[in-house]
Formats: structure tokens, C-alpha cells, sequence
């Protein structure tokens, strides 16, 4: 194998311009500098610079051998960058995976006051279904996901991060909309939309079984935003999550708090198994202090 000081040597005869000025800018004699060459040449079978003159005069062979050896250290130098850049910044672009109750509005933020301190570094933000969020953390698929609960995960670090109380969402002008509060007794004979199975509209319907009530239930969609445009329709009244209800400012509805109080939870979850990157917690830094601002507002 060819050896790397002696490549080494090779350039610095190259840069300084002779083997003597190579050695005294180096700081070892030159015949070792000589010996060096002189060894490359013997290994190479030509010779590398024209013999008789001061400066270093490379052969064509010199010349075509020195493109070939500046393309190679080209690589090396590109991964002494791509070290300095995993030192400093992390391992490459920063994958989230969230809700859409959060993808709108605390998202964005965190990720704006992050960027300040981390130019250049790309995010790829993910907006997929629950189950899909919880699968692709687990498999290191996504560096942080922002999900409601489930129950005994494994491969997942998780943390508690938000808990917003449930709100009702109502057409603008509705009989209703005067109150300071909305109950199951309230909605007895409403059309409600009702989101997709799962935890929260199981809470809903205990709610009002709770309450001696049967709901009746209009429409069906799964998401906030498309709950909240059907209610602006005067298709029903929906129970939501306020935070993307509250961004929706064009749709004639207004939002009241809904008794029983039924909290809609968010956790935080990283892979288990290895520590997150210095970016990554850093993000997660801004998210919590995003949650903080959003729970001390007015």
C-alpha cells in the first residue's frame, strides 16, 4: 500500500515549489524530502519531476500522477468536512413526524426559532396518521414525533408535552352560542360530526352516556379542520381540539368550552436505545418552550 506521507511530501514539493523550500517550510532536512520522492518514483516506475533544475519541475507523468493525487485528498477533505459537520451539527437532515393539531401553528414556530441557531440544516416534517407516526419513531424512521398516547410501546422514550381541554365548535349565531359553557344536555338534539374512532371520541361518547344522552351523530371526519368547515356549513356542532380549531379565523363558527372537561394529550417520543443528537434535542428545546408560551397565553 502506497504510503500517505509520501504523498504528503509529494504535494508539499508541489505547493512550495522545490524539495528544498518543502523541507524548510516542513521543517525536516531535504534529503529526506529527496529519499522520499525518490522512493515514490521506484514504487510508481517513472519519475516525477524533471532532475536539474532548482524548482520542481513536475514530468508529464508528474503532472498526470499529482491530478490523480489531488482527487483523491479532494475525498478525504470532503469527509474531514462531513466529520466536522457531524461534530457540530448532527447526522443529517432532522426528520419530524406530527399531528396536525400541532403541524400548523407550534411546529412552525419551534422550528423558525431553531433555524436562527441552525442555518443551512434541512428538516423534513412529516404529517402522517398516528399509528404510522408511533411506527416510524420506533424503527428510527423519524427523530421526534409529536402523537396522542398509546399504551405500552416499545422502542419509544416518551414524555407527557400537551394537554388542551376539549372545545365545542358551533355555526356563528347558533342558540347556543351565548353560553358560557356547553354540556352533553346542551347538545341533546343536536347533529353532531363526530371524529374518527379512537380515544378521544370514546371520551366523547362517555361523555354524553354519561350524562344519560345518545348522541346523534350526523357526519363523521376525522380531522378538526374538516369537523370545523362542516359546523361552518350548519351541518352539526363538533366537540375539537382548540389549537387547530382557533387558527381557523375564516369559518363562521365560534368556540365554547366543553363540560366535562376532556383533555386531548400529546406526547413527545424520540427512539429508544440511543440518545438523540444534538440537533435533535435542541429542537425538542424549542417545542417545549413553544408548549410553554401556548400555556401562558391569555
Amino acid at each position: 500500500m502506497m504510503n500517505p506521507a509520501h504523498l504528503d511530501l509529494f504535494r508539499a514539493v508541489l505547493r512550495y515549489g522545490g524539495m528544498t523550500r518543502a523541507a524548510a517550510a516542513l521543517g525536516i532536512g531535504q534529503p529526506h524530502v529527496s529519499r522520499t520522492i525518490a522512493g515514490l518514483e521506484a514504487e510508481l516506475g517513472f519519475a516525477l519531476f524533471v532532475r536539474g533544475h532548482g524548482a520542481a519541475l513536475p514530468t508529464r507523468e508528474g503532472e498526470a500522477f499529482a491530478r490523480e493525487v489531488e482527487r483523491s485528498y479532494a475525498g478525504l477533505d470532503l469527509l474531514r468536512e462531513a466529520g466536522h459537520r457531524i461534530r457540530d451539527l448532527g447526522t443529517g437532515p432532522l426528520r419530524v413526524a406530527c399531528q396536525p393539531s400541532l403541524a400548523a401553528g407550534l411546529l412552525p414556530r419551534a422550528i423558525r426559532a431553531w433555524s436562527a441557531d441552525n442555518p443551512g440544516i434541512h428538516v423534513a416534517v412529516h404529517v402522517p396518521g398516528p399509528e404510522t407516526i408511533w411506527s416510524w419513531t420506533a424503527s428510527g424512521q423519524c427523530d421526534i414525533g409529536l402523537v396522542r398516547p398509546q399504551p405500552d410501546r416499545d422502542g419509544i422514550v416518551s414524555e407527557p408535552f400537551l394537554a388542551m381541554d376539549a372545545v365545542c365548535a358551533l355555526p356563528r349565531g347558533h342558540v347556543l352560542a351565548g353560553r358560557a359553557t356547553i354540556t352533553p344536555a346542551d347538545l341533546a338534539d343536536a347533529p353532531l360530526i363526530a371524529g374518527a374512532r379512537g380515544l378521544f371520541q370514546d371520551r366523547v361518547e362517555a361523555a354524553f352516556a354519561g350524562a344519560g344522552i345518545t348522541p346523534r351523530i350526523a357526519f363523521t371526519a376525522q380531522y378538526t379542520a374538516a369537523r370545523c368547515a362542516l359546523v361552518a356549513e350548519g351541518l352539526g356542532i363538533a366537540i375539537v381540539d382548540p389549537l387547530p380549531a382557533r387558527i381557523l379565523v375564516g369559518l363562521p363558527i365560534v368556540l365554547r368550552p366543553f363540560r366535562p372537561r376532556l383533555p386531548i394529550e400529546t406526547v413527545m417520543i424520540h427512539p429508544a436505545g440511543r440518545p438523540p443528537g444534538r440537533i435533535t434535542e435542541r429542537l425538542m428545546d424549542h417545542l417545549r418552550a413553544q408548549r410553554d408560551a401556548l400555556r401562558d397565553a391569555p
